[in-house]
């Protein structure tokens, strides 16, 4: 029989809650859009939901008390309107869900919060601006999980999207959720014709449609769950020390 987790919102009970001190909120953020042929439309759930559990495991072992939400499954999809039921909130509906989860916390005196995002549309800069205006007894910090480590030590071709990172994660979380590779596209995908964008100084919303025929960005043909564990695993470690190093500080000591 399964033993409810104590450090995930969702597992816990109330006699477990009530009678812990939180120090650090970690909110997973993911998103729900096409993933080329193979891969689920909850992808980036499925891998913010496993490195956030991973993580937090290795923090409240260390005696860190974090606390991981339910994962908020849609993300930012405006350049995928039209790819069927790509799921598509806007920025001003995540600032609007980010407020009233600070509150939240700021009522039950956790003063740290975790955005652990899993989406490249994702973005919340700004809103942790907005956030400190609103909740300065808060402190908000976000994350890209799949940034903790550079990926180009784990694999040949991570990809951007749906390529050998993506695939291989997913292979070893659920191998069940992915169709034969042979049934993937290549995930080749154009780029902005502008050298400005190449460069990086200029930036912009992607058509995807206009950019990748199969909606991946990347090839996944290198794709192995035994990529995806050790890659997962150096994610979840760095963000568990984080996590711990981070409820171990006041909000009043966070420089030096």
């Amino acid at each position: 029989m399964k033993k409810p987790r104590p450090y995930l919102l969702a597992e816990t009970n109330w006699k477990t809650v009530k009678d812990t001190d939180y120090q650090v909120a970690v909110l997973p953020w993911g998103a729900t859009e096409a993933h080329n042929y193979h891969l689920p439309y909850a992808t980036d759930n499925y891998q913010v939901d496993f490195v956030a559990a991973a993580a937090a495991k290795k923090a409240w072992k260390k005696g860190a008390k974090v606390i991981v939400l339910p994962c908020i499954p849609f993300g930012i999809n405006t350049g995928q309107l039209d790819v069927k039921l790509c799921m598509n909130i806007n920025p001003s509906t995540q600032l609007a869900i980010l407020k009233d989860v600070v509150d939240v916390l700021a009522r039950h005196n956790i003063k740290k919060l975790v955005i652990l995002n899993g989406h490249g549309g994702n973005n919340f800069k700004t809103m942790i601006r907005e956030l400190s205006f609103h909740f300065p007894e808060v402190f908000v910090c976000w994350a890209n999980w799949y940034q903790a480590v550079d990926w180009n030590e784990y694999f040949d071709e991570p990809g951007d999207h749906a390529g050998e990172m993506e695939t291989s994660a997913i292979l070893h979380i659920d191998k069940s959720l992915v169709l034969p590779l042979s049934e993937a596209g290549d995930g080749a995908a154009k780029k902005f014709k502008f050298k400005a964008f190449q460069e990086g100084w200029v930036t912009a919303q992607r058509q995807w449609t206009q950019v990748t025929k199969d909606t991946g960005v990347g090839n996944p043909a290198k794709a192995t769950a035994k990529k995806g564990k050790k890659y997962l695993s150096a994610c979840a470690n760095r963000i568990a020390d984080f996590i711990i190093a981070l409820a171990a500080s006041d909000n009043s000591e966070l420089y030096e």
